[in-house]
């Protein structure tokens, strides 16, 4: 019994049964709440047995739980002491609550706080965890991405447990703002099915695209496939979670791969119907497909918490698709709204053609503030200068746009684009790169084909050098572009450069790589005036000396004009840079590249293949923070890159192949001999001893001993491509898993293989996503491919099969699932396409009589972008460019031969916007390469190909030969 001095106290016997490592021999501790502020938990927690002197008449305040226990009916109220079971630590919690000290939160111990709460019942530590979890669940809370997946689903399980409601409401309000941080963790096929479904079905379920949804979800099912037995089992329709996924707005090349799925094959064979009425559609008449059906799977997926949206690869995106998007419910739903839509839509198609601006009021769009990024990469049919005015009003705070590949992009729209943008600060309009790189072809003949219908204005056209100033006055401000990519855009000439260097001296990043109707005097103006550069990629242009001038020179001003000479080094934008990129450029004379390099200290990053380097000028670099080197193709030595690699321990990616020097330690010059103490052995040593590398391409000189001293730099190799003049043997190919396990992409050129090295190479290799075998000696046979890898991508197989059949490619199907780019020796267009249905890429060369009846089941590879078929049988149609074009919405390179064709000829295609083709070459062979008996009026006399280039001016028709 409890003394009249102790009837305020009650000790409360508390068991630990797992103690942390104790730190006296005593079984036992006494604490008393009366000092409960200087509580040491380690040192509670260290003892098998905890009594703590408590104040009674707290505990029955504070607690339901002690207020029965110690003021009803049972024995314990009568006794001055009663056990407690429950988790030591947690309890300690409990009281500390119920006494008024501060606690400390965390996904970790909420639950067990919680429960601890419900148990003991302290309404004021249960009010303390809702208001913690409202608050870090909170989409403006500060804990935003503080829960981890894990401790979200013990969360959710707990509160239906225990029926709080709200518990399961927040989670799945979390869980839906952040999907894309969710589908990434490694727990997310263990989220329960009905919080994924509360989720799906949440107004503010947030993704960056209906792909990314697609994906996790088909994770999830792959991890839950007992679930999916057993809803067959109960006649459930498994099929129906994707029910929240909106299947007309996939990627076409997704929806192609995945309509092989052995579960939901039928969803993408309807998202690819869907897909195919929505591009035959006009533009302005697109939502008349589904007239009288719900728009709603129409919309694009926008919430307030939006950060990206990504639509790349959906031909079937339109002007229509992306306002209706924006637009309030209402639209959609309301038949005569739906009217009114398509009347403004006629409106902006006319007003783009005539060039007129759009009006800013014309419907009430929908603002998302937090979206930040767009990707409309691959979008053939939306006309970007049209949508420019819904994407400025419904996303203000854009960052960054991707508009790749858009053919219908004309280079005037950048003007408009930079303006009603204020914050946008990268844009990436890249197009595919021209085969007409004056480098590697010489131009028999050229014309104009046909003039587009499109309006053939410059980007510079209406823009006076007042302008700058005209703007300044206004008090608007000057564009904030700090990152440009232009690379491959032929229709951009030097005006379109002075416009950019006028409008976006902001400039950091620029990208023109493969531009090649820009001059070098234009690239050297703009060079002079964007002096914030740190990064220029230039590959492929007409980069020369005078561009290497602006970028040497000290800049003075005279009277408001620049006056340019060497020796400023401090001053010259070269020395500033990082990023170099001038591969492809033969414009360069010796001493303006020895005068280059000598000011490049700061770079990161340097690419100089296909040029006229050699020992003497790569001996002018004296940088130390390289991280990527590419010199293929040039006639620098071993000698000369084991010194650049001594000075550069920070290199990663090295590419060398093609250097035919590189065995040599000497290199005469036309001016000197340039002499190192280095061999080529010791470059390979320099690399083992200082480098950590991801990425090497090399080819002379490259053997087993090379990566024998190579080891200790490739235990995180990424990437490896050996070329002509590398020879690395059996075994050293066998051992490359165990060498470089991390590898993702293998390409081998001019290598002896086997079985066995290609068996290794599948079975263990287990990141790979590129692997190439080209030219290959050895003896392999179909039991090296006759293993499942599922990640592998892209697959060449040139001239090292001949012994392939149709069996075979059918079990290459069923190994190599995945793949979306595929060159080979191919038998049977049928099995192509049934079997890797998502293919963007086909290239077959000298395979048999694979077009001798021309061409069908391929096409059944409706996402392909790149095509190319030579030397594969006289089949092909007349009219295939423009059939193909119509049958593959997303079609930009298109590569025949002239033996192919059943006439003995092709017919070009009309420049409109049913044929989006950018590049179209057909060849005509040597009479010696050629197979096949045509008759004598279809033999070609010399090597020669017919390009056709399609931007957004015009087509042009050209005849070359390669360069030897």
């Amino acid at each position: 019994m409890a003394s009249s001095s102790d009837d305020d106290f009650v000790i409360l016997i508390c068991s630990n049964p797992n103690p942390i490592e104790a730190k006296t021999p005593h079984e036992e501790i006494h604490i008393s709440t009366t000092d409960i502020l200087s509580w040491d938990l380690p040192t509670i927690l260290s003892y098998p047995t905890v009594k703590v002197h408590a104040c009674r008449n707290r505990l029955i305040e504070k607690s339901s739980y002690f207020q029965g226990l110690l003021c009803g009916s049972f024995s314990e109220s009568c006794l001055d002491s009663t056990s407690i079971q429950w988790n030591l630590e947690i309890f300690v919690h409990v009281l500390k609550c119920i006494y008024g000290c501060p606690l400390h939160f965390t996904s970790k111990n909420f639950v067990p706080l919680f429960e601890g709460a419900l148990y003991f019942g302290v309404e004021t530590l249960i009010s303390k965890c809702k208001t913690w979890f409202s608050e870090v669940s909170s989409p403006k809370g500060s804990g935003s991405l503080q829960i981890e997946l894990d401790d979200l689903i013990h969360i959710w399980i707990f509160g239906l447990e225990f029926a709080n409601e709200f518990l399961p409401e927040l989670c799945a309000g979390y869980l839906a703002r952040n999907f894309m941080w969710a589908m990434t963790s490694k727990v997310f096929g263990d989220v329960p099915y009905n919080l994924l479904l509360s989720c799906l079905d949440h107004p503010y379920l947030t993704v960056d695209s209906e792909m990314h949804l697609s994906e996790a979800l088909l994770v999830w099912l792959n991890a839950n496939s007992k679930q999916l037995e057993n809803f067959s089992r109960t006649g459930e329709n498994c099929r129906g979670i994707f029910r929240h996924v909106r299947i007309g707005l996939l990627p076409l090349w997704f929806a192609a791969g995945k309509r092989s799925s052995c579960y939901f094959s039928k969803v993408f064979e309807e998202s690819i119907d869907l897909i195919y009425r929505l591009v035959d559609a006009p533009p302005i008449t697109s939502m008349n497909v589904l007239e009288h059906a719900d728009l709603h799977h129409l919309k694009i997926r926008l919430t307030e918490y939006s950060k990206k949206v990504n639509l790349a690869g959906c031909p079937q995106i339109t002007l229509a698709t992306l306002l209706l998007s924006v637009l309030p419910l209402s639209y959609s739903m309301d038949p005569t709204l739906r009217k009114s839509i398509k009347q403004i839509l006629i409106s902006l198609e006319r007003r783009e053609r005539d060039q007129s601006p759009i009006p800013q009021g014309l419907l009430p769009m929908l603002s998302f503030e937090a979206v930040q990024e767009i990707d409309i990469s691959k979008c053939p049919r939306l006309h970007l200068e049209a949508a420019i005015t819904c994407i400025s009003k419904s996303f203000p705070s854009l960052r960054t746009l991707k508009a790749a590949y858009l053919l219908n992009f004309k280079t005037t729209a950048l003007h408009q684009l930079v303006h009603k943008c204020p914050l946008l600060r990268e844009v990436d309009l890249t197009m595919d790169i021209s085969p007409l790189i004056p480098a590697q072809v010489s131009v028999v003949s050229s014309s104009l084909a046909i003039t587009s219908p499109l309006s053939n204005k410059s980007l510079s056209v209406g823009d006076d050098p007042a302008d700058v100033m005209s703007l300044k006055k206004s008090g608007l401000s000057l564009p904030n572009i700090t990152k440009l990519t232009l690379e491959g855009r032929s229709d951009i000439c030097d005006l379109d450069l002075q416009y950019i260097s006028k409008f976006c001296s902001s400039l950091h990043e620029l990208n023109i790589q493969g531009c090649i109707s820009v001059t070098d005097v234009g690239i050297s103006n703009l060079l002079r005036k964007c002096m914030k550069l740190h990064s220029i990629v230039v590959c492929d242009t007409s980069f020369g000396v005078n561009s290497v001038l602006s970028l040497c020179s000290g800049v003075t001003n005279h009277g408001g004009f620049p006056v340019a000479h060497f020796g400023r080094k401090h001053k010259s934008l070269a020395f500033s840079l990082q990023k170099l990129h001038m591969g492809g450029c033969k414009g360069v004379d010796e001493t303006s590249f020895r005068e280059l390099l000598s000011q490049t200290q700061t770079l990161t990053s340097l690419c100089l293949r296909d040029t006229h380097l050699n020992d003497e000028i790569l001996h002018c670099f004296s940088g130390f923070s390289l991280e990527m080197l590419d010199v293929s193709n040039t006639m620098v030595s071993g000698a000369a890159l084991a010194q650049i690699v001594h000075g550069n321990p920070g290199l990663k990616h090295l590419r060398a192949r093609g250097c035919r020097n590189m065995l040599q330690q000497e290199t005469n010059t036309s001016e000197g001999e340039f002499s190192s103490s280095y061999t080529c052995k010791e470059l390979y040593l320099e690399l083992g001893k200082k480098c950590k590398l991801e990425e090497v391409a090399l080819g002379w000189g490259f053997s087993c001993f090379s990566v024998e001293a190579l080891q200790p730099a490739i235990k995180s190799l990424r990437s490896i491509t050996v070329g002509l003049g590398g020879s690395l043997g059996e075994d050293v190919l066998q051992q490359l898993s165990a060498t470089c396990p991390m590898l993702e992409s293998l390409i081998l050129h001019f290598q002896v293989v086997s079985d066995t090295v290609v068996t290794n190479m599948m079975t263990s290799l287990r990141n790979l996503r590129v692997l190439a075998l080209c030219y290959c000696f050895g003896d392999i046979s179909m039991l090296s491919f006759n293993f499942s890898t599922p990640n592998l991508r892209k697959l060449r197989l040139e001239r090292v099969t001949p012994w392939m059949t149709n069996n075979d490619l059918i079990i290459l199907t069923q190994t190599c699932a995945n793949l979306v780019e595929l060159s080979l020796l191919g038998y049977s267009q049928q099995i192509i396409s049934h079997g890797w249905p998502g293919l963007t890429s086909i290239h077959l060369e000298e395979c048999g009589k694979v077009t001798e009846n021309g061409i069908s089941s391929l096409l059944d590879c409706t996402a392909l972008e790149d095509l190319l078929l030579h030397h594969n049988g006289p089949g092909i149609q007349k009219n295939f460019i423009f059939y193909a074009a119509s049958k593959l919405p997303m079609l930009r390179k298109l590569s025949l031969d002239l033996c192919d064709a059943r006439e003995g000829d092709f017919d070009i295609p009309d420049c409109d916007d049913k044929c989006l083709v950018s590049t179209v070459k057909i060849a005509r062979c040597k009479p010696r390469r050629c197979n096949f008996s045509l008759p004598a009026h279809r033999r070609p006399v010399h090597e020669e190909t017919l390009v056709l280039i399609r931007n957004s001016k015009n087509l042009y028709r050209t005849v070359v030969k390669e360069r030897l």
